[in-house]
């Protein structure tokens, strides 16, 4: 959800692949430096201690940026690269309550 000022706020449930952990780590470093791009940022990256699930605040200056983040040719890229081994992602909107 977008606030008043137009910030909208995602939260990212991104769960790897088992025994791909370590290259969707890296795919995940690559394409949340991307988000500077589009209007975005990463608030906070918090990792499972098992390794396996990441969980990511991340803040956009509008809805646009965000859409225009989702078809980043590099991100895109990155993630066909990854095949079978790209993470999962779910991502919720959310707002202060």
């Amino acid at each position: 959800m977008t606030d008043r000022a137009g910030v909208l706020t995602l939260v990212a449930i991104v769960e790897f692949a088992v025994g791909a952990e370590a290259a969707g780590q890296r795919y995940e470093d690559a394409v949340l430096a991307l988000l500077e791009r589009h209007g975005g940022r990463l608030e906070r990256r918090l990792r499972g201690t098992d390794g396996q699930a990441e969980v990511h605040v991340i803040r956009f200056d509008g809805r646009a940026g965000y859409e225009s983040f989702l078809v980043d040719p590099e991100r895109t890229a990155l993630r066909t690269a990854l095949g079978e081994s790209a993470p999962t992602t779910r991502v919720i909107e959310v707002q202060e309550v």
